[in-house]
């Protein structure tokens, strides 16, 4: 985007309204170009990992479900689990097998149906956690970027107000350069908070539904595992 357009001599480009503004208006520029490229890189690694986490979890449960030994599919990837879901299958299958080696009696068998559940929701929620970093960023660019570059707009137009005092010439050489640095903070407000809240609302939906996809599949799985301890009870 480029703003074009004089009054007088006067350059009206991104550049030379930003090195005509006032320092606090240089700031916010500042400030909110920052802040619209980190949204962006977030962006773009949130959306790239959870199509990523969702790959690796479709091809691990692809593997759970083939019908081959869980044991085997445990001591395969319990050094390095390659995504959420596996997380919480190792978790489980590692308290299973501590378990397996203490007594069996009915109220153990509870006691251990307790704890597998325990550590599978205490994974899931730990790597939801991991997941959802820097969420907060983008929520808080989202509210708080166009009351930034409003800051910045207000601080313009008193610069405008005061140049018109000291020159006493409302000309529109006179003010405006000063409004146009204060719409140009506007912008970049907008410019940064509108993507991050679109990118927020649309990774909010996608990180819901995947959490989703991991409770399911702890749940699944704490089933498969309950009847695995009645049949050996």
């Amino acid at each position: 985007m480029t703003l074009a357009g004089s009054v007088g001599d006067l350059d009206f480009g991104m550049v030379s309204l930003f090195l005509r503004a006032d320092v606090v208006v240089k700031s916010v520029i500042v400030i909110l170009i920052l802040a619209s490229i980190w949204c962006w890189a977030i962006i773009f690694d949130k959306s790239f990992g959870l199509r990523r986490l969702n790959k690796r979890s479709s091809d691990f449960e692809q593997a759970f479900w083939s019908g081959n030994s869980l044991d085997d599919l445990y001591d395969r990837i319990s050094s390095q689990p390659r995504d959420p879901m596996s997380a919480v299958f190792v978790a489980a299958m590692r308290e299973w097998r501590r378990s397996s080696t203490r007594s069996s009696e009915g109220g153990a068998q509870v006691s251990v149906a307790e704890r597998i559940d325990r550590v599978m929701q205490i994974t899931v929620a730990r790597e939801m956690e991991r997941a959802e970093r820097y969420m907060t960023f983008l929520a808080t660019t989202g509210s708080t970027a166009p009351f930034v570059g409003l800051f910045g707009t207000v601080w313009g137009i008193m610069n405008s107000f005061q140049s018109i005092a000291i020159s006493k010439n409302t000309s529109l050489a006179v003010v405006a350069p000063g409004i146009a640095e204060a719409l140009f903070a506007t912008a970049l407000g907008l410019l940064a908070a509108i993507p991050a809240v679109v990118a927020y609302n649309k990774l909010s939906r996608d990180l819901d539904r995947y959490a989703g996809r991991l409770d399911s599949f702890a749940g699944e799985f704490a089933a498969i595992l309950s009847r695995e301890m009645e049949t050996g009870a």
